[in-house]
Order: C-alpha cells, then sequence, then structure tokens
C-alpha cells in the first residue's frame, strides 16, 4: 500500500511539472548554457526590402534578414551564439527530428512603443516554457535570460523590421530541434537552437479582430490526459494540419478541441479557450480548462488573462472542465455571454458560431464585449501605452542598429 501511495504521489507530480516548475528547477548551470556576451556577429551586407506595408504580412510568410543559431553537442556542450544571415540548414538524412520529431518551439512577439523602443510581452514566461518542454523531449538545458538576452540583440539587429502600427509585431519563433544523425530513438547527441523573426499583420483572414466560427467534432482530439499538450511540441501541430482542412472545406476558420465521452472544450485551434457565462449557481464568470490534466498549454495569453481578471474583481475567474453539455444549456437558458479564443498570434479572438457535430451553435458576441476589453487592455500593454511590470524592453530608442 505504501510503494501504491508514492506511485500516485509521483504521477500526480510529474502530470503537473509543465506548470508547477519554473526556470530554476530548470536552468543549466553556468557553464552547461551559452553567454549573451560572447555572441559572434556575421551581419549581411545585402539587406533586402521591408513590405510596403506591415499590417497585409501574412503569418510566417515574410522573413527578416538574419537568425539566430547556437550549436550544441554532448562533447562540449555549447557553442557561442552567432548572428548570421537567415540560410538553409544542412542536416543528414537520418537526423533524429526527421524522423522521431525531437523538436520544440516558442511564439513570441515584439512591438514598438511611443517612445521608438522596441518591447517583448512577459517573455521570461516563454523561456520558463520552453525549458520545461526541452526537459520533456530530452533536449539540453540552457539559461534562459541568456537566450532572451540573444533574442533581443538580434531584434536589435533587426529593429527597422519592427512594425510602426499597431496591426502588426514582429514575430519570433525560437525554435530547438535534436540534430544527431542516426535512426536510433534515443536522446539526440547534437542539437540546434536557433530563432527567426517575421513580420505579421492579423492571423486571421477575417481581421484583426473579427468573430470566427469553429468546427467541433469529437471524433478529433488534439491532446489526451497523460500525454504531451502542455508542451509546445511540434508534433502536437503536424497532426492537426488535416483537421483543420475539414474545419475549413464546412466553413469553419478554425477547430474547437474537444476530448473525452463527454466531450470536454480543451482548446481552439492553437490557442486556449475561454467562456464567460452566468455559471449554474447564476454568478457571472470566467472560465478556461485547468492545467492539472496536462491537456492544455499554458498558455502566456492565458495567465495574463486570468491575472488581469482577477485583478480587475469584476467576476468569478476560475480554471475548471466545462463540457458541450454544459455550454449547450447555457445557451439555451440565455446564460452565455461570450467566447473567445487566446494565443501569442492573435491574442484574443472572438467565436461567433460552433458546427457541433454539424449542428450549429450560435454564440453571442457583444458589442461591448469582455473580448474586446482584454484585446484592448493587453494591446495598451504590449505597445506601450501604459507601462507595466510585464514589459520587457528589448531596444532602447537610444540603442543603435549594428553595422559591422
Amino acid at each position: 500500500m505504501a510503494t501504491c501511495g508514492r506511485l500516485q504521489l509521483f504521477d500526480q507530480c510529474t502530470r503537473l511539472l509543465p506548470f508547477m516548475m519554473g526556470r530554476r528547477s530548470f536552468a543549466a548551470a553556468a557553464n552547461d548554457s551559452f553567454r549573451a556576451d560572447d555572441l559572434v556577429y556575421d551581419i549581411t551586407k545585402d539587406r533586402k526590402p521591408k513590405p510596403a506595408n506591415m499590417d497585409e504580412c501574412k503569418f510566417g510568410r515574410e522573413f527578416t534578414d538574419h537568425m539566430l543559431s547556437i550549436e550544441w553537442n554532448k562533447d562540449e556542450g555549447w557553442n557561442r551564439p552567432v548572428i548570421q544571415p537567415l540560410q538553409n540548414i544542412s542536416l543528414h538524412p537520418a537526423t533524429a527530428v526527421f524522423h522521431y520529431a525531437t523538436e520544440l518551439f516558442e511564439g513570441m512577439k515584439a512591438y514598438r512603443t511611443p517612445e521608438n523602443e522596441i518591447s517583448f510581452f512577459r517573455p521570461q514566461m516563454n523561456m520558463d516554457r520552453m525549458l520545461r518542454s526541452a526537459h520533456r523531449a530530452c533536449l539540453p538545458q540552457f539559461d534562459g535570460e541568456e537566450f532572451l538576452k540573444c533574442i533581443a540583440e538580434l531584434v536589435r539587429v533587426e529593429q527597422e523590421w519592427v512594425p510602426n502600427s499597431r496591426n502588426a509585431s514582429l514575430y519570433m519563433r525560437p525554435t530547438f530541434i535534436g540534430t544527431e544523425p542516426t535512426l536510433g530513438v534515443d536522446k539526440s547527441g547534437s542539437a540546434l537552437l536557433y530563432c527567426i523573426l517575421c513580420p505579421v499583420g492579423s492571423y486571421f483572414s477575417t481581421g484583426t479582430f473579427e468573430p470566427v466560427s469553429l468546427m467541433a467534432d469529437p471524433r478529433y482530439i488534439r491532446a489526451s490526459k497523460g500525454g504531451f499538450g502542455a508542451y509546445k511540441l511540434g508534433s502536437n501541430y503536424g497532426p492537426t494540419i488535416r483537421v483543420q482542412e475539414e474545419a475549413a472545406k464546412k466553413g469553419c476558420e478554425q477547430v474547437l478541441w474537444l476530448y473525452g465521452s463527454d466531450h470536454k472544450i480543451t482548446e481552439v485551434g492553437t490557442m486556449n479557450m475561454f467562456i464567460h457565462w452566468y455559471n449554474e449557481d447564476g454568478e457571472k464568470e470566467l472560465a478556461t480548462m485547468g492545467l492539472d490534466e496536462g491537456i492544455v498549454l499554458p498558455g502566456i495569453t492565458r495567465q495574463s488573462i486570468l491575472d488581469i481578471t482577477r485583478e480587475w474583481g469584476d467576476f468569478k475567474v476560475t480554471e475548471r472542465t466545462i463540457t458541450m453539455s454544459d455550454l449547450t444549456k447555457a445557451l439555451n437558458e440565455n446564460r452565455l455571454i461570450e467566447m473567445f479564443g487566446a494565443g501569442t498570434a492573435c491574442v484574443v479572438c472572438p467565436i461567433k458560431r460552433i458546427l457541433y457535430v454539424d449542428q450549429p451553435l450560435y454564440i453571442p458576441t457583444p458589442v461591448d464585449s469582455l473580448a474586446l476589453r482584454l484585446y484592448k487592455s493587453l494591446g495598451a500593454i504590449q505597445y506601450g501605452d501604459i507601462k507595466h511590470d510585464w514589459t520587457y524592453i528589448a531596444v532602447e530608442k537610444t540603442k543603435p542598429r549594428l553595422v559591422i
């Protein structure tokens, strides 16, 4: 019985790892990481022209002139970080990432403030999550603060790519891949950590802040209890593309991911899902799925919405499970106020319709919505309209672009 109890406790702790372990838990020792002070610069003199209107840049299509690249191997540890011209990566056909998806990534944005500074939004949380994902994927640890400094320096080099617009930003994609050329299913003996940048306008084709339609089909699930849904691994995203295509055929922009026989509401597309309603006790409530089962990603925007709404104190804010049965009941009883997704790419995205097993559910989209209030409040912090502890100044206005 005692052994069984210890195993049960271990299982509970393991499931809570993605959200309990922070930067210090996974921070690498000083001699096991690279340092931003050791950056090597290889700056191109052949810079390409910038897009005429960055508000119209499609997500992930147009890239800047340079990238950050840091190599690691088990014998020598981390090499010096390099800022170099954006270029293809040459890898052996047997490289681990091609066969066993030893890969993870993060999604971050750089914003231009009214003072002409360039800021990031809570990037330490991205570093924490990236280190947790790396631990799960058996990729080496590093000092998240040092990597953040390296990314900030890359953005300084590419600061002319940061849009001077409230409808656009510079998207940052830190990526980590296993590069050992072997077909053995094992921990990779070499790895590449890199970051690329691209200016982005609106994530959705409907516009910057337009309600979208969702397909909810219980035949498809994104993640399961005890799996890897709480980690930002590339293997969580590739299998969703076919389902996304199915949703598009049915006139929906995104997929509402359900889980279990009771059709738990988990995530929407690549975003966390929020439900604003009057619950069955008559309380005005904002609810989103909790992290305890490890099914949903611990999103930075998700956490920011929870933090800011709890600070407002205008309604109850909870992390709990809500099923499609709960949702349809609330709709029938006129208790549902609104629903919206939240994530780095779109910030906040309202929902207008859910195609649930081919039956349309029409979701209220109030003009004076909580989604819009959050979108404006988070945007004011991100774009530097107000001073906030969540702002990380990556490039000061007096710091010039590097020329070598």
